[in-house]
Parts: C-alpha cells; sequence; structure tokens
C-alpha cells in the first residue's frame, strides 16, 4: 500500500522528526539528495545521482497556488525527477471525471500525486482509490506541507517545539487543525484565540486533548507565547464575505500590542500570502521577530524531504 500524506497524522511522531531533520540537512547540504534516506543517520549509502532520477509527480490544482505549486516543481527538478501541472481548465477533470476514474488512470502513469482541492472529501477519495501516494497541498480541512516548513523554521531559529505554547489567531481553518496536530505530536500547547462562530472543529481539538484550547481573547493567547501565528481571514472561496470577515476578525489582528504579550524571544509565523493591515501589522510582518521569509523558503526544503521520504521505497 502506498504512504498517503494528507494530514500530519499520517506520520508517527519519530518519522515526522526525522522528516523536518532530512529538510534541514537538505537545505544546508544540497549534495545530500544524492542520498538514500536509508539508514539510522537517514543518510545511507550515496548513490550516483539524484534519488529521484525519473520519479514524475502530477500537481493537480483546484485552486491557485505560488509557493506550493513552486516547492514541489523545483523540488523534482533537484531530485532529478519531472512534475506535471493539471488544472480544471486543462483537463478532463474540469469535465466532470470523478476524482475515483483520475485516481486510478493516474496511479498508472506517474509516481505520486500532489493535489490542492477545495475539499478534503477529495483527497480521500483520491487516495482510497490511488495505488500512487497522494499529498495534501492543501484543503479546506488540512494543509499539513506548510505545517512542515513552520516546523522546520522554528527548530532552526528556536530549537525544538516540545515544551512551548503556540498561539494562534483568527480563523479555526485548515492551518489551525493542522496546528492542532502538530501539537499532539511534539508535544506543545496550542492555544487558538478565535471568534466563535469561526473555531477550529471540535473533533480536531478534542483529539489533541491538553495539548489544545480555544480561547476568546487573544491577549489571553499571547502572554507567554514562544510563537504567534496567523493566517488571512478571507480563504480562496469565501471572497463575498470578505467584509462580514474583516469586522468579526478584527479583535484578532497581530499587532506589537500582542507580540509584547508573548516570551521575550517569540517569533511570528504567517503561510501567505499576507494582508498586512489585516490579519497582521506591517510592523510585526516586517519586524525582527517576523520569520516569514524563512518560513516561506523553507516550503522548498520540506517539500524535498517529503517527496524522499514518500517515494524511498517506490
Amino acid at each position: 500500500m502506498p504512504r498517503h500524506f494528507l494530514t500530519l497524522n499520517d506520520l508517527s511522531r519519530s518519522e515526522l522528526l526525522a522528516l523536518i531533520e532530512d529538510a534541514r540537512a537538505l537545505k544546508t547540504d544540497p549534495a545530500r539528495v544524492a542520498s538514500d534516506l536509508r539508514g539510522p543517520d537517514l543518510r545511507g549509502p550515496d548513490l550516483q545521482g539524484p534519488n529521484l532520477q525519473g520519479k514524475v509527480l502530477a500537481m493537480i490544482f483546484e485552486k491557485s497556488s505560488t509557493r506550493t505549486r513552486v516547492s514541489f516543481e523545483t523540488a523534482m527538478a533537484h531530485l532529478g525527477g519531472h512534475a506535471i501541472f493539471l488544472s480544471a481548465a486543462d483537463s478532463q477533470l474540469g469535465r466532470g471525471e470523478p476524482p475515483e476514474d483520475t485516481a486510478r488512470v493516474l496511479a498508472k502513469m506517474v509516481d505520486a500525486v500532489m493535489i490542492r482541492a477545495f475539499s478534503h472529501k477529495t483527497l480521500e477519495t483520491y487516495a482510497a482509490y490511488s495505488t500512487a501516494p497522494v499529498i495534501n497541498g492543501l484543503s479546506d480541512r488540512c494543509h499539513p506541507c506548510q505545517l512542515l516548513a513552520d516546523i522546520q523554521t522554528y527548530a532552526e531559529h528556536r530549537g525544538p517545539l516540545q515544551g512551548k505554547k503556540v498561539a494562534w489567531f483568527g480563523d479555526g481553518n485548515n492551518m489551525c487543525h493542522s496546528w492542532i496536530h502538530a501539537a499532539a505530536l511534539l508535544d506543545f500547547e496550542l492555544v487558538a484565540a478565535c471568534p466563535p462562530p469561526h473555531r477550529p472543529d471540535p473533533a480536531v481539538v478534542a483529539a489533541a486533548g491538553d495539548h489544545a484550547r480555544l480561547v476568546e481573547d487573544p491577549k489571553t493567547a499571547a502572554r507567554d507565547a514562544h510563537l504567534l501565528v496567523t493566517d488571512v481571514w478571507t480563504s480562496m472561496g469565501q471572497e463575498r464575505e470578505a467584509a462580514a470577515r474583516r469586522e468579526v476578525f478584527a479583535p484578532f489582528q497581530v499587532n506589537a500590542e500582542l507580540l509584547r504579550l508573548a516570551a521575550a524571544d517569540a517569533v511570528f509565523m504567517h503561510c501567505l500570502p499576507a494582508h498586512r493591515g489585516e490579519e497582521v501589522t506591517a510592523e510585526v510582518l516586517e519586524g525582527p521577530q517576523s520569520l516569514v521569509w524563512d518560513e516561506a523558503g523553507n516550503r522548498l526544503h520540506a517539500a524535498t524531504a517529503l517527496l524522499r521520504f514518500l517515494l524511498k521505497e517506490t
């Protein structure tokens, strides 16, 4: 059976930590792409060339993308493989072909499929019918590839997340869900400050146990936090709600006042694109405690490590 990556929970704690270490090593030592992942230190014997030579990744995009598309396409190029871009506009997907049919066909032709979908159920259907690994490039439920880069970024600047307090502000959306998954896997506390109508899925929160809790006061979440995280207030497909959302989420803006309540060495992250003056002020986004640009760049290294992990035995 193929290894799919639909949520962070598809990895064990040890697998997640090993994957992050590989991503960090790939960043500092690009020649590592010519090494196998086998062996206790993840390095194994050197190969003659990039370790995904001849492999092909199909990339299906129902939503537009910058970081997800470029990171996976570049990762495959660095690894010696190829990536194929597919959208509804230029494939049978736009003519109503069922995802289970597309999944079975693509698995006959490519080695893995990365999907950026509106509905998480679409990803689950692909995975159920695909004999090739399926990767969640973003869904309405989770954004696990972004979390790989975020965990890597924090580790590079501040060390392990274990025992830390992470504060989430705004919409209890796909990013919030993935942060809650990460909290349970890596043993840190996730405190989410969300307006009541926009809280994360109660089942996701409950599954995390003591690692996640919800508050209504942003200051409570920010106090003594080691990492402050937010996302846009209006995601793709919600544009008609933009004005109403700005009003509801205005008290949850990440600004200098909130940052002052956090731990002295606190840092800020945002998956981008960011709307300065809405979910975060320009002062925080561009300030010395912001890691957003390293975070964005690490999408490449996280994608490279993930592809190596999923395809190492195919």
